[in-house]
């Protein structure tokens, strides 16, 4: 049965302070942070199952959409015309990424979520060290075909392992249309308010399927979004104070070891037992 104790609620509002703060500072998603931080540190409970878990990220991830998609849209770095080309892409594939998650145990998510973490590793430590090269407006290359590439990759990501998308559409909005990354960041987080409620949406309804109630994604969303906010509001404000390519180095190293953790709790343990849809969803039919 699911039940949030007394001892879980200062965890879960530190999970969110901290997956809002680095997000807000690195310019990553919270839930690349807060689902391995929910899945690690609440492995022992009956509810920690990762369609469980995304779902409340997801929720969350709209929360923290819409601050940051107002404040980068006050700040003139919107494009209309990526928009247009991105959200049609984007709200279908968050769709059948969402469908296409539905279909696997917690284990085989878990998995791929540790596969993420690594590519996060790995363009943290990237973004470290490379150089800014300077931008070429002649250069822009916003299309039909290259926005809604990237809105599709952003979309099917976003619905399968629950995460807000930002992370994989800003840089591959900036090598594919070859644009400023505030104006990625700004268009990605504007396509996120209308995308990532549609997607959690489609998450939460899903979730009887797997033995849980719609309202159990809730619960963990008011424990979540709060702290969540405010982090992010903190983080940008730090984005400036504090030496971010030495953050992104020590941010990647300890991504790897979450990856790594994520991938050997999955692989150790047998299929019902890692995503624990059989055993719940059976029941409350013999009780």
């Amino acid at each position: 049965m699911f039940s949030i104790e007394a001892a879980d609620i200062l965890p879960l509002l530190l999970t969110g302070l901290t997956a809002g703060v680095l997000g807000g500072l690195l310019g990553i998603g919270g839930s690349i942070i807060m689902i391995p931080a929910m899945a690690m540190l609440f492995a022992r409970k009956d509810w920690s199952d990762q369609h469980l878990i995304q779902a409340a990220a997801m929720l969350v991830n709209v929360a923290v959409a819409v601050p940051a998609a107002r404040k980068h849209y006050k700040m003139g770095a919107f494009r209309a015309d990526l928009f247009r080309a991105m959200l049609p892409a984007t709200m279908l594939f968050i769709i059948v990424g969402v469908l296409v998650s539905d279909q696997l145990d917690s284990g085989w998510l878990r998995r791929l979520f540790a596969i993420f973490l690594v590519y996060v590793s790995v363009t943290s430590v990237a973004k470290a060290l490379r150089k800014r090269q300077p931008h070429e407006p002649d250069n822009e290359r916003v299309t039909r075909l290259r926005g809604g590439f990237v809105g599709a990759v952003m979309g099917f990501l976003s619905g399968l392992l629950g995460i807000g998308g930002g992370g994989i559409a800003v840089p591959l909005a900036h090598v594919v249309c070859k644009l400023r990354l505030k104006n990625c960041i700004a268009v990605s987080s504007m396509v996120m308010c209308l995308t990532a409620g549609v997607g959690a949406a489609l998450k939460v309804a899903l979730l009887p399927g797997h033995g849980h109630s719609i309202v159990e994604p809730f619960v963990l969303f008011l424990c979540l979004a709060p702290t969540a906010i405010v982090g992010s509001v903190i983080g940008a404000s730090l984005t400036h104070r504090i030496p971010a390519n030495a953050l992104r180095l020590v941010f990647g190293a300890i991504m790897l070891v979450v990856a790594t953790r994520m991938w050997i709790a999955a692989t150790s343990s047998s299929a019902p037992e890692a995503s624990g849809a059989e055993p719940r969803a059976v029941a409350p039919a013999t009780g």
